[in-house]
């Protein structure tokens, strides 16, 4: 099992359009593994970020780079997004994500173990994403996951 990373500054986002998003293919599922996310001003995203379970895709934002931690590795299937334009369904929140108001406060969740990892099933609405819980704000993310 190989590991890969995206990361981006991200647009502000809403309740409804996730700031950074991780999709399945059709035909693998994912293992969320980390995400991390930090604030890029003095201003704290109003309520905070959760990281939510989207089951379509909405329409997503720029597409990300997706990287090979070890540069052998097969190339990617998942794939990263910046901020949403037209919002995915949110089917469930998944934990909660505080952010301060300085810049570089910020949260990070891991799922590692040896069975342990967030499951996103394959399918390509399937998808995991960053989503602000009141007024957004412009951050800096990461994720990390296993194929």
């Amino acid at each position: 099992m190989a590991r890969y990373s995206a990361e981006c500054t991200t647009g502000a986002g809403s309740t409804v359009l996730p700031i950074m998003s991780l999709y399945a293919p059709a035909s693998q599922r994912l293992i969320l593994r980390e995400i991390g996310v930090f604030n890029t001003t003095v201003t704290a995203p109003t309520v905070g970020l959760k990281l939510a379970r989207l089951t379509t895709t909405g329409t997503q934002g720029t597409a990300l780079t997706e990287v090979q931690f070890d540069p052998d590795a097969p190339a990617p299937v998942g794939t990263a997004f910046n901020t949403h334009s037209a919002g995915p369904t949110i089917a469930g929140d998944i934990a909660a994500m505080p952010v301060g108001a300085a810049i570089g406060a910020g949260t990070i969740l891991t799922f590692y173990g040896e069975n342990n990892g967030l499951i996103i099933p394959k399918g390509t609405g399937n998808g995991i994403g960053i989503v602000p819980l009141g007024t957004g704000q412009v951050c800096t993310a990461y994720i990390f996951w296993d194929e």
